[in-house]
C-alpha cells in the first residue's frame, strides 16, 4: 500500500473517531435541548456553546480548505454563539447533524486522491489539507472531551 494511502486511511480515522475515543456520533448521541442550556457553575459555556462552537469552526475550516476567495473570520466573536441554549431540540439536532456532516466532508476531501495533501493552500500562509484535516481532529477531540464532562456534571452521561 502507497504510504500516502496510508496516511490518508489514519486520517480518517482520526477525524471519525473510534482510535482512542468512541466515534463523534456517538458521544453525541442523546443531548437534549434542554440541558444544552443549562449553565454549569464556573464554567464559561454551555453544552450548546461547545456544540456551536464546534459547527462554526469546522465549517470555517472546510470553507478555508474549499474556496480560494475564502474570507478570515473575526475571533472570536465569529466562532462562538451569543445564546448560551439552542432555539429548541430541533435546532440542537440540526447543529449536531452538520457536525457529523461536516466531519464526513473533511474525509471525503482527505480521500480524494485529487487532492495534495501537502500542497499549500493558495490563498493560505502555508497551511495544507492535511494540516487542515489535523486541526479538525484536535479541535473536535479537545471539544468533545470537554461536552463529555459537562454531560457528566449534568448527570446525563453514562
Amino acid at each position: 500500500m502507497k504510504q500516502d494511502q496510508v496516511v490518508r486511511e489514519q486520517l480518517v480515522k482520526l477525524l471519525q473517531g473510534n482510535l482512542a475515543y468512541q466515534p463523534i456520533g456517538e458521544l453525541l448521541k442523546g443531548i437534549k435541548a434542554e440541558d444544552a442550556g443549562k449553565p454549569i457553575e464556573h464554567l464559561p459555556y454551555t453544552l450548546w456553546k461547545l456544540i456551536e462552537h464546534m459547527r462554526l469552526t469546522l465549517y470555517d475550516i472546510l470553507e478555508f480548505c474549499r474556496n480560494p476567495d475564502y474570507k478570515y473570520l473575526n475571533w472570536p466573536e465569529d466562532y462562538w454563539p451569543k445564546e448560551n441554549a439552542p432555539a429548541d431540540q430541533a435546532a440542537l439536532d440540526k447543529s449536531i447533524n452538520a457536525i457529523l456532516k461536516g466531519v464526513e466532508t473533511m474525509v471525503e476531501l482527505i480521500q480524494d486522491p485529487a487532492n495534495d495533501l501537502y500542497k499549500p493552500l493558495a490563498h493560505g500562509e502555508g497551511q495544507n489539507l492535511f494540516r487542515e484535516a489535523l486541526l479538525v481532529a484536535e479541535h473536535n477531540a479537545y471539544h468533545i472531551g470537554e461536552i463529555i464532562i459537562l454531560r457528566r456534571l449534568l448527570g446525563t452521561w453514562k
